[in-house]
């Protein structure tokens, strides 16, 4: 199982899309486990996207991700980051294919209504900057044999 950090950017939120986006994530099969509304910071934003410090979209990516609530999700699952990768789809909408939630709700390339972390180390260093100890639940739920072929004691 890996765990993964998505956020839904404030124009999903403003957009009205939460639930319509976390659906298509829970309809794959994969397990949320972490889940909150949040105002990122300025300085939360500069942690979270130090990778781009000095590049031109860098100071607008910034206001963009403070201008508004955002919602942030720890979704698990078998693969959970390509998984969500795929669902997600191109990063511009304008890009996407239709089925994936940039294809079926974006068109700016700009806004692109959602992030998901891109690598197993990325996710873990994601998590713990919006996640503190604790937020991270384990669940074990009852549909697993029924989303995973569970018969050799592990999910495939």
């Amino acid at each position: 199982m890996e765990t993964t950090l998505i956020i839904l950017k404030p124009d999903a939120v403003q957009r009205g899309l939460i639930g319509r986006i976390i659906g298509r994530f829970e309809e794959k099969g994969l397990q949320v486990v972490g889940l909150k509304l949040m105002r990122i910071s300025p300085d939360l934003a500069a942690r979270h996207y130090e990778s781009h410090q000095g590049k031109p979209f860098y100071d607008g990516l910034v206001k963009f991700m403070t201008s508004s609530p955002v919602v942030v999700m720890a979704l698990r699952g078998v693969g959970a980051i390509a998984i969500c990768r795929k669902l997600m789809g191109a990063t511009f909408g304008s890009n996407a294919e239709p089925g994936t939630i940039r294809g079926d709700f974006g068109v700016s390339n700009s806004f692109n209504l959602v992030h998901g972390s891109d690598a197993s180390e990325s996710a873990a260093r994601e998590l713990e900057l919006f996640f503190g100890a604790g937020e991270i639940q384990e669940l074990d739920r009852a549909i697993e044999g029924w989303v995973y072929d569970i018969s050799s004691g592990e999910p495939e």
